[in-house]
């Protein structure tokens, strides 16, 4: 008799402890993300304040130059008097000095209402005057480094 071929049979086996743990596993993952995600938004929402507005700044009104709307408007020009200039020792303020015998000394002296500024003997500052000499308690200023001062200025003496 001719031998008959057998042909292998595929058996249906129930999976594995392993395989059937992958699907399972997955969707853990999925349903995981999902309530994170909504937990975040969830969070953003609750934790966000209603919009507050950023104080506003302080607009001042604009400068209206009289003068020229006089003009503008036909006036005859005015002859001024000239103001007389301000003494040039009240432009300057001494804030402070640094001084120790037998060294170049620096002071912090402001200008016309700005910021104090520090300079050391020798230093150029507004209105063609020069840091001369440094002292305890003042200041000289002058045309020169060397020459006699045209501005001294004094520390204010301390409140009480």
């Amino acid at each position: 008799m001719a031998a008959r071929l057998r042909r292998p049979r595929l058996a249906l086996q129930a999976p594995s402890g392993l395989a059937r743990l992958g699907p399972a596993l997955a969707a853990g993952a999925l349903w995981l993300a999902a309530g994170l995600s909504a937990g975040y938004w969830v969070l953003q929402a609750w934790g966000r304040s209603p919009a507050t507005p950023l104080a506003a700044l302080a607009v001042s009104p604009p400068q209206t130059d009289v003068a020229a709307v006089a003009r503008a408007l036909g006036a005859a020009p005015q002859v001024q008097a000239l103001a007389a200039p301000l003494p040039l020792a009240s432009r300057f303020r001494l804030l402070g000095v640094v001084s120790r015998p037998g060294q170049r000394g620096a002071a912090l002296i402001a200008i016309d209402g700005q910021p104090p500024k520090p300079y050391t003997v020798g230093a150029a500052l507004e209105g063609g005057l020069v840091l001369q000499s440094v002292e305890r308690h003042s200041v000289r200023l002058g045309p020169e480094k060397t020459g006699p001062a045209s501005v001294e200025l004094t520390l204010p003496s301390p409140p009480g």
